[in-house]
């Protein structure tokens, strides 16, 4: 398939590596954070990390859109469903985050709640197209790529007056949580202790490469945009190692084939009609970050499930077992959670990071990484 087996090619992995090993400095340890679940998922798959020197380190960070859901947020569509009585759609992944008490979205459907499984939010105005008499809330999740077709939607809900939907928005943006991360990072020399950085490629294709500009002016330090294959993510690594030598701090776009500076206009005009900024907005292992997810703009409030219903997020902390706000952070790796693998599997969560597949630990479970 173009685009996806010349990015698989074993012989051009070997040379990369060789490279890599040729370029790093043994006197010298790098630290690479990559801000995407898909590229956590690359990483462990292919075994990347193995054949990579031992002084170069990918730490992973916030990059589940699942992931980084405060229970909160979890526990007000559940109350939107079990208390106020809508039909609750959302994305599968969602179902199964763990919320308070042990419970989650899917628990909730099976003790009764009108809670349903959807590939987009387009299915979710479906839904309340064919049960005019029933309110119908969407949980809309995720970073700057599924943003757009939650705005879609709602154009096309306040176009057909539907009057019965709303969306409990909890959309949020990755350079925010890129900044808070710099910003709380433990510190080397008055810097955060990270070399460079892995810009998601998803999320880079809605927005362009130049949101990533003031990170590396404001911070000193290079970002290299990458693909999801194998050979994207060691080419990235390459160049990460190259700038870090070099005492250059760019914006690098590896993922040339789908990301431009400018990024998706139209999405981008379309997310400024329909959203509007938080003042702050909690994150799952980060806490409060200003600035950092979207609510619905005056134009559409009335599409706003909060507003509707009610609903107020409250600050529940997650299960003492679960070290998912550390690995979140990249405070720690999966294996280092007592949990993982024992009483933590993708069968049976105790944390969000073991949920999706883009959560680094169900990466790590999947692909037998259990252990340093």
């Amino acid at each position: 398939m173009k685009y996806v087996t010349e990015y698989r090619n074993s012989e051009e992995a070997k040379g990369l590596a060789e490279k890599i090993a040729a370029t790093v400095r043994p006197d010298r340890e790098y630290r690479f954070m990559e801000f995407c679940g898909g590229h956590t998922h690359v990483l462990a798959r292919w075994g990347l990390t193995d054949i990579l020197p031992e002084n170069v380190r990918m730490i992973h960070g916030p990059g589940c859109p699942v992931c980084v859901l405060p229970i909160g947020r979890i526990d007000m569509a559940m109350e939107a469903a079990q208390k106020h009585g809508a039909i609750l759609c959302t994305y599968a992944d969602t179902l199964r985050v763990p919320a308070s008490g042990g419970k989650s979205l899917f628990k909730a459907k099976a003790e009764g709640a009108d809670i349903r499984m959807v590939y987009s939010p387009m299915d979710a105005l479906k839904v309340a197209r064919e049960n005019p008499d029933r309110e119908v809330v969407f949980f809309a999740i995720g970073f700057e790529t599924t943003t757009p077709p939650t705005a879609v939607c709602l154009k096309a809900a306040k176009a057909a007056g539907v009057k019965n939907f709303t969306v409990l928005c909890s959309h949020v943006l990755t350079p925010a949580a890129m900044e808070h991360i710099l910003l709380t990072a433990p510190q080397r020399s008055g810097a955060p202790v990270l070399d460079g950085l892995v810009g998601p490629a998803h999320v880079s294709v809605v927005i362009g490469s130049a949101p990533y500009e003031p990170f590396a002016s404001k911070w000193k330090m290079p970002v290299v945009i990458c693909g999801f294959e194998p050979l994207d993510m060691l080419m990235t690594i390459l160049m990460l190692v190259r700038q870090t030598n070099d005492g250059r701090h760019e914006v690098e776009n590896e993922f040339k084939r789908a990301v431009t500076p400018d990024g998706n206009r139209i999405a981008i005009e379309l997310m400024s009609e329909v959203f509007s900024l938080r003042d702050s907005f909690e994150w799952r292992g980060l806490g409060a970050v200003p600035k950092s997810a979207l609510k619905l703009s005056p134009a559409y409030e009335e599409f706003d499930a909060e507003k509707r219903f009610g609903l107020i997020e409250r600050q529940v902390p997650d299960n003492k077992a679960c070290q998912c706000g550390a690995i979140l952070r990249g405070e720690k790796e999966p294996f280092q959670c007592k949990a993982f693998g024992k009483a933590c599997t993708p069968a049976h969560p105790i944390g969000a990071c073991m949920v999706s597949s883009e959560g680094a630990c169900a990466a790590y479970y999947s692909y037998g990484r259990l252990r340093k």
